[in-house]
């Protein structure tokens, strides 16, 4: 069994953590990790919402699945679009590392938080060269990263304040491993269907649907935090200007029906095949209604005047 991942750091431990649990359950299956590098990988010096792809991180990736180059691909569940390209799905989302932010400070603002950091501070938000950037020069004060890359990198003992969702909420998918594969591909999404964890797929699934109902992605803020307690579905979502100063924001919730049946169904791109389908289809209805509330409320022309913006820059 091939596996597709990027070259990166982060993709390696993360696509060997999920080979790992692939060879507990299936000792007697050859795994081969395909490492290859992607057009987000290539482009440094430039926002990603200005590249104009949005496929960034995964394009690559899908045309070695198309070709029969590799058999399944490794992702951050936040890299992948909401609508997937026809003949993909995502076999598997497995359980959830933290999808809060952390807060690394320079070394020189140690024991400062955000709310404690003289004005006009400046802050950065991307991985390995900007981590060491922020060490080695006085231009920036913070950066801000997901806590659950830093942990998988071993970095934790960097991190100096964890973004509660009353600080900051997340982006879509944070924190979650997303296995994609064909989607007739009948053996390997029946191997994959075990990686699946309930909670973290019906999370999910609301946070995909709400993302893709307000047609956002990279270029625009939103954010997004769910939280499943004693089978009630809690989603809340907000959408902000660019400037922070127009927001809008909303709760909803869902109950899960006991109905027992799983159906072949693909919801925003994912293929649950062990979580009931009630239950996802709920998901997806509760992330869906969030995002028409808030457009009802206004989002859309927040939404329009941030893309606009970002398009201008």
């Amino acid at each position: 069994m091939r596996i597709g991942t990027r070259k990166s750091q982060l993709a390696r431990i993360q696509t060997d953590s999920v080979a790992g649990k692939l060879k507990e359950l299936y000792p007697d299956v050859h795994l081969e990790i395909v490492a290859m590098s992607t057009v987000g990988d290539k482009i440094l010096d430039k926002a990603l919402s200005k590249i104009g792809e949005k496929s960034l991180f995964t394009k690559e990736l899908e045309n070695a699945l198309e070709r029969n180059e590799v058999d399944l691909v490794v992702h951050s569940l936040k890299d992948l679009p909401t609508s997937l390209p026809p003949g993909f799905t995502i076999g598997a989302v497995l359980k959830r590392e933290t999808p809060y932010d952390a807060v690394i400070l320079h070394p020189k603002k140690a024991g400062l938080t955000l709310d404690t950091l003289p004005e006009g501070r400046v802050f950065n938000r991307n991985l390995n060269t900007r981590l060491k950037k922020l060490d080695d020069h006085d231009d920036y004060s913070a950066i801000i990263l997901a806590a659950a890359g830093l942990r998988r990198l071993g970095w934790e003992s960097r991190i100096s304040q964890i973004l509660t969702p009353d600080d900051c909420m997340y982006a879509v998918g944070q924190g979650a491993l997303a296995v994609e594969a064909r989607a007739g591909d009948e053996d390997i999404l029946k191997m994959l269907s075990v990686l699946n964890d309930t909670d973290t797929v019906l999370r999910c699934v609301a946070e995909r649907a709400f993302l893709r109902h307000l047609e956002g992605g990279c270029s625009v803020p939103v954010a997004i935090h769910s939280e499943v307690k004693e089978s009630q579905l809690y989603l809340t979502g907000a959408v902000y200007s660019l400037d922070g100063l127009d927001s809008l924001k909303e709760t909803m919730q869902t109950s899960f029906t006991t109905e027992n049946q799983v159906e072949e169904r693909v919801h925003v791109g994912i293929t649950a095949r062990t979580v009931l389908t009630s239950a996802q289809d709920a998901a997806e209805k509760l992330g869906t209604d969030l995002a028409a509330l808030l457009l009802h409320k206004g989002a859309k022309k927040i939404l329009s005047v941030a893309r606009q913006l970002n398009n201008a820059r």
